[in-house]
């Protein structure tokens, strides 16, 4: 259309039969679903940087890590379980074993690494079964990863557009947001001297989701608008704000020419931030989610792209 002329052909709206939602939203709370991802998340990353303390003979950051994976595991299942409505349904998951259900298999990896957890935890704090406590975190840390990742499959496996859309990268998204939540909390409750390898972390953990999460956005097309406006638009500002604050505080509080005491808060604002920052990643993919589902172009505009790519 040239200067001067009008329009006579008005935008296409995008609508469905009755106005009513092409894809049905789940019916999970935010509080419960987005919760558990996130303290998920927390509890595998944490196994994982226990087991790398523990061999590199940190003892005080390994037991933060063990504790904080009990504690995000006992309190993910907690979230999982209010949202199920009774306990026993989460026992019925386990009657089936299915590897091309991500909900199946999350099942079975919570039931196998809880008790890893639970056991590389108590054994540290009491003293007692040290062989049986390092063969806990061995076995935590091995699943620790697919811990921390598996909801992110989860997600992406629906046909929620914002969810499925970001399959590729969702993933990565994930991992380092669990990866900063973890060294976050260690950055917190761990002696400076020893949390040399949780401000590595929480750098690499917040490169890894920063990066992927442009990327996702990036490729998504219409439905990245979705991840950018409303309640999620404003989590996930805030969460790109408090990573990359938290893995510049990390690297800060690792410096030499800082005090001791100007490490010490340094390191506790940056892992207050990490945390805080891995939560509304959580809640902002959440929400994103939702908004994609309620809205029908989310879901006809994709579709009519890719049939128009193939022909």
């Amino acid at each position: 259309m040239t200067r001067g002329e009008t329009r006579m052909v008005p935008e296409v709206e995008t609508t469905s039969y009755y106005g009513r939602p092409i894809v049905k939203a789940p019916v999970w709370a935010a509080t419960d679903i987005a919760g558990y991802i996130f303290l998920g998340g927390l509890a595998g990353a944490s196994s994982l940087l226990a087991a790398g303390a523990q061999a590199t003979g940190r003892p005080a950051l390994a037991r933060v890590g063990k504790v904080a994976a009990l504690g995000g595991i006992s309190l993910s299942a907690v979230a999982l379980v209010h949202d199920l409505g009774r306990p026993e349904r989460f026992a019925n998951m386990l009657r089936v074993f299915k590897p091309t259900s991500p909900m199946s298999m999350g099942s079975w990896l919570l039931a196998a690494y809880g008790p890893a957890a639970g056991l590389a935890a108590i054994t540290d704090v009491s003293g007692l079964l040290p062989r049986v406590g390092r063969t806990a975190t061995a076995g935590a840390a091995l699943l620790g990863p697919a811990v921390a990742t598996y909801t992110a499959v989860l997600f992406a496996d629906t046909a929620v557009p914002a969810w499925h859309e970001g399959h590729r990268e969702l993933p990565f998204v994930f991992a380092g947001s669990a990866a900063s939540a973890a060294s976050g909390l260690a950055l917190l409750a761990t002696p400076p001297g020893q949390a040399g390898p949780a401000r590595r972390t929480a750098i690499g953990g917040a490169v890894v989701e920063l990066a992927a999460a442009r990327r996702m956005r990036a490729r998504m097309g219409v439905v990245a608008e979705t991840y950018r406006r409303g309640r999620a638009g404003r989590l996930i500002r805030a969460a790109e704000v408090l990573t990359a604050a938290g893995a510049l505080g990390a690297a800060v509080s690792g410096a030499r020419t800082v005090g001791p005491t100007a490490r010490r808060i340094t390191a506790a604002a940056a892992g207050a931030a990490l945390l805080a920052g891995s939560v509304c990643t959580r809640f902002g993919v959440f929400a994103a989610g939702m908004a994609s589902a309620r809205d029908p172009r989310y879901t006809v505009i994709p579709q009519r792209e890719r049939l128009a790519a193939r022909t």
